[in-house]
């Protein structure tokens, strides 16, 4: 965990913002069918980085549990939710450790970081007709000029994952041209 967080955290302390203030665009676009899915407005945000996303659904009426390895980006996402006037519970944990050990939400986002076996872990968490959204980064020859390709979705896999829990895939896509390709699921647990 130390050498993670260490490495994060050099990340984070780099810019003001490693991703910028701003939700990100997929779930920006997708929050009004979501408020409308959900049985409930209690949400977790897998890998929060520094809170955008986690702030975006705090503003939008959910109670939001963030957790992350990096204790510089939660230090952020604590004072930009202060000064835009909103709580979350953010949590700082290895998720490469982490158990969902009798917490329950009604949403779990996780957006840019990729843990397989972790997938089905928040899954378990979601209550029934829970909502999960997922994007992250494809495999491209530019994502693995860049990144390690363990951490990157093969083609077709986000659909494979997904197809093999109790649900329904509502929405998914592989968007491959861009700088940065990534694959994206809205799913419905049963």
């Amino acid at each position: 965990m130390e050498a993670d967080r260490i490495k994060w955290n050099k990340r984070f302390l780099s810019e003001d913002s490693f991703l910028g203030m701003a939700p990100s665009p997929f779930l920006q676009r997708k929050i009004e069918d979501i408020k409308l899915l959900t049985p409930g407005l209690h949400a977790l945000d897998i890998a929060c980085g520094e809170g955008r996303n986690s702030i975006f659904l705090a503003q939008h009426g959910f109670n939001v549990t963030g957790l992350d390895i990096s204790d510089v980006a939660l230090g952020k996402a604590g004072e930009r939710s202060a000064t835009a006037g909103i709580s979350a519970d953010f949590r700082l944990v290895d998720l490469e450790s982490y158990r969902f050990e009798g917490e329950r939400y009604d949403l779990v986002i996780n957006f840019n970081f990729l843990l397989r076996e972790l997938i089905p872990e928040a899954y378990s968490a979601l209550v029934p007709g829970g909502i999960f959204l997922l994007d992250t980064i494809l495999e491209s020859p530019e994502a693995l000029a860049n990144h390690t390709p363990a951490y990157l979705l093969r083609r077709g896999e986000l659909a494979s994952i997904f197809d093999k829990l109790d649900g329904k895939i509502l929405f998914i896509e592989e968007v491959t041209e861009g700088q940065m390709p990534t694959a994206r699921v809205l799913f419905k647990k049963v």
